[in-house]
C-alpha cells in the first residue's frame, strides 16, 4: 500500500465504530445559569524547554508533585483527590523533537493500605509511575517505563520523619518524532483507574512542522482536555468492587472545569487539541447550536497529522484518543460541545464579537506526520497476530467476580489447560512473569483486534505502547487511506467490532504492555506483556 493523497471523510467515518454513527448528539441545548455561561475558558499551566547544563539540546524540566488536594469543581463543591501540582489537569509539557523531558516525581501520598488479593485486583492506590501515552520513546530504564513503581513512604518511614520520596523520568524525544498532541498519566497496574478518574492526567505537546503551516500558526492554540471524575461524598472513592464504575456517576470536566465557556469571533479559526482523558467513557462529539452546528476540521489523530483537513460533524474519541481540530466561527450564537453518552454539554462556545474580515483561512494541505507502511513489507503474512477481548462473569469469589481476558495469539496459559477455560483463574489474564508477544525490531506485522462482547456498550479500546499503529481495516472494510492511531476503540455487539492494523517495531527495545484502555478492565487483568528485542 503506497501513500494516498490524503485522509478522506469517508475513511474517517469508516474508522469510527458503528455504534458511534448511530448515536444521537446527546439532547437539545441545555439551559445554563448566566454565571456558568460566562465562566472563563481555562488553560493548564505550561512548562516549556530551556537550555540545561549537561544536555546537548533544550530540556523540559518539571516537578510533578502528587498528593491529596482539595480542588473546586463547579456544581460539586470542593473534592479531595490525587493531583499533579494541585490542579486538574496537570501542567502542559511543550517539547520539540530532539529535546528531552526531565520530570521529577514527588510522592506525597500516604502509605499504601495493606493488600491481600492477587495482582489482578486493585491495589497500591498511592503508588504510581509515568506513561507518555502515544509517544514513540524508550519503554525502558527511567523513560516511559510503566513497570516502575513510584511508591510512597511506608508507615515506619512516616513515623521516622523520612523525606517524601522523589523519582526521576528522563524521556528523550527522537529527532524525527511526529509533531502533535499526546498526554501523560500514571500507569501502575492495579491503581490506574482510581488515579485517572481522580484527575491525574496532563497534556504533552510535541511542537514541529505542522505548527508552522501559516493558517495553523495564525490560529489560537488551545488545550481541551476532557476529564472524567468519580465523586462521592466529597472525594474520589476507592476502587473496592466491580460495580464501582457504574455505581458512582461520572462528572465530566474540560481542563478541570464543568462546562466552561469559550469565545470565538465569526470568521476566527481556533485549533483545539482534544484529549479524551477519560477512563471509562467513549466521547462521540458534536458541536451543536440552536440553528445548526459547526463542523470540526480534523487535522491530526493521536498525535499524527493528516495530509489535509477533514470536515466532520461527528468525531469519536475512545478513552485515551486525541484529535487536533480547527474550528471556524460561523453565525453568531451559542453552541455546545456535546458527547452522546454525557448529560449536558462538555463546554459552551459563544460565537460573538466583531467578525474577522476576511474570515481566517483553513489550510489546503499539511505535512503528513508519518509515512504509511506498505503491506508488502509484512513479515510472515500467514502468521498475523490476533487479540480478542473477552469477559467471563462470576469466575472469582468476592468483590471482583469477573475475569477480563485477552485471548487470541499467545494468550496467557491456563492454570488447568484441560479444565473449564471459562472458569480458569489464569487463562488470558495478565501475568507479569509471562511474555505474550516477542516483537523484533525492523519487522512489520499485521494484527487484528476484536471484541466478542455482545452488548454494544461494552467497549475495549486497544492500546499498544511504544509504536503507533496504522489502522487499515475496520470491521473487514479497508480504509482508504489508512489512519495512524495509538489507541483503537472497539465496541461490542452482534458481532463485536474488529480492527486490523500494521505496525513497525522501531528504535527501542524493552518490556512493556498492550492492553484494554477501559481502565478498570486493565486493572483487573485485561493486559499482556510485549517485549521489543533486537533482530
Amino acid at each position: 500500500m503506497g501513500e494516498s493523497s490524503g485522509i478522506s471523510r469517508r475513511s474517517l467515518l469508516k474508522a469510527i465504530p458503528v455504534a458511534g454513527l448511530a448515536a444521537a448528539p446527546g439532547g437539545t441545548l441545555a439551559g445554563q445559569s448566566a454565571a456558568a455561561a460566562t465562566a472563563p475558558f481555562p488553560q493548564p499551566a505550561v512548562s516549556a524547554a530551556r537550555p540545561v547544563p549537561g544536555f546537548a539540546s533544550p530540556v523540559v524540566e518539571e516537578t510533578l508533585d502528587v498528593r491529596f488536594t482539595d480542588v473546586s469543581v463547579p456544581g460539586y463543591g470542593r473534592i479531595t483527590t490525587r493531583t499533579y501540582n494541585g490542579t486538574i489537569p496537570g501542567p502542559t509539557l511543550r517539547v520539540r523533537a530532539g529535546q528531552t523531558l526531565r520530570l521529577t516525581h514527588v510522592n506525597g501520598l500516604p502509605p499504601n493500605p495493606p493488600h491481600t488479593g492477587g495482582h489482578n485486583t486493585p491495589h497500591h492506590p498511592n503508588s504510581f509511575n509515568l506513561h507518555t501515552h502515544g509517544m514513540h520513546v524508550s519503554p525502558s530504564g527511567c523513560a516511559d517505563n510503566v513497570l516502575r513503581e513510584f511508591a510512597p513512604r511506608t508507615a515506619d518511614e512516616v513515623a521516622a520523619g523520612a523525606a517524601e520520596p522523589r523519582y526521576v523520568s528522563t524521556v528523550h524525544v527522537p529527532a524525527d518524532h511526529p509533531a502533535g498532541t499526546y498526554w501523560y498519566h500514571p500507569h501502575l497496574h492495579g491503581s490506574i483507574a482510581e488515579q485517572i478518574v481522580g484527575g491525574m492526567a496532563g497534556v504533552i505537546v510535541v511542537e514541529g512542522d505542522v505548527d508552522e503551516v501559516p493558517e495553523i500558526r495564525a490560529a489560537a492554540d488551545l488545550v481541551v482536555c476532557v476529564g472524567e471524575l468519580k465523586v462521592k461524598d466529597g472525594r474520589v472513592p476507592a476502587f473496592t468492587s466491580g460495580g464501582w464504575v457504574t455505581g458512582v456517576p461520572s462528572v465530566f470536566t474540560v481542563n478541570g472545569t464543568v462546562n466552561p465557556t469559550l469565545r470565538l469571533r465569526p470568521g476566527e479559526v481556533q485549533r483545539w487539541r482534544l484529549v479524551a482523558a477519560t477512563a471509562f467513557t467513549v466521547l462521540r462529539l458534536r458541536l451543536v447550536g440552536e440553528r445548526g452546528g459547526l463542523p470540526m476540521h480534523q487535522i491530526a489523530q493521536d498525535g499524527v497529522a493528516f495530509r489535509r483537513p477533514v470536515a466532520l460533524n461527528l468525531l469519536e474519541l475512545a478513552m485515551g484518543n486525541r484529535a487536533d481540530v480547527l474550528i471556524r466561527g460561523g453565525a453568531p450564537g451559542r453552541y455546545e460541545l456535546r458527547a452522546a453518552a454525557v448529560t449536558g454539554p462538555l463546554m459552551t462556545v459563544e460565537v460573538a464579537g466583531e467578525p474577522v474580515e476576511p474570515p481566517m483561512e483553513l489550510p489546503a494541505s499539511l505535512p503528513q506526520g508519518r509515512p504509511f507502511l506498505d503491506e508488502r513489507d509484512v513479515a510472515n503474512p500467514d502468521a498475523d497476530r490476533e487479540v480478542v477481548f473477552h469477559a467471563d462473569a462470576g469466575v472469582f469469589p468476592g468483590a471482583f467476580p469477573n475475569a477480563f481476558r485477552v485471548l487470541g495469539t499467545n494468550a496467557t496459559p491456563a492454570a488447568d489447560p484441560h479444565g473449564d477455560l471459562a472458569r480458569d483463574p489464569a487463562y488470558g489474564l495478565f501475568d507479569p512473569g509471562h511474555t505474550n508477544h516477542t516483537l523484533r525490531l525492523g519487522t512489520v506485522e499485521r494484527w487484528t483486534v476484536r471484541t466478542d462482547e455482545t452488548l454494544p456498550a461494552h467497549g475495549h479500546p486497544f492500546h499498544l505502547h511504544t509504536n503507533q499503529v496504522l489502522l487499515t481495516h475496520r470491521n473487514g472494510e479497508r480504509l482508504d487511506p489508512p489512519i495512524w492511531h495509538d489507541t483503537i476503540g472497539l465496541a461490542g455487539g452482534r458481532p463485536g467490532e474488529s480492527a486490523t492494523f500494521l505496525v513497525a517495531y522501531e528504535d527501542f527495545t524493552g518490556r512493556t504492555i498492550a492492553h484494554c484502555h477501559q481502565l478498570h478492565h486493565e486493572d483487573l487483568g485485561m493486559m499482556q506483556t510485549v517485549e521489543y528485542v533486537d533482530p
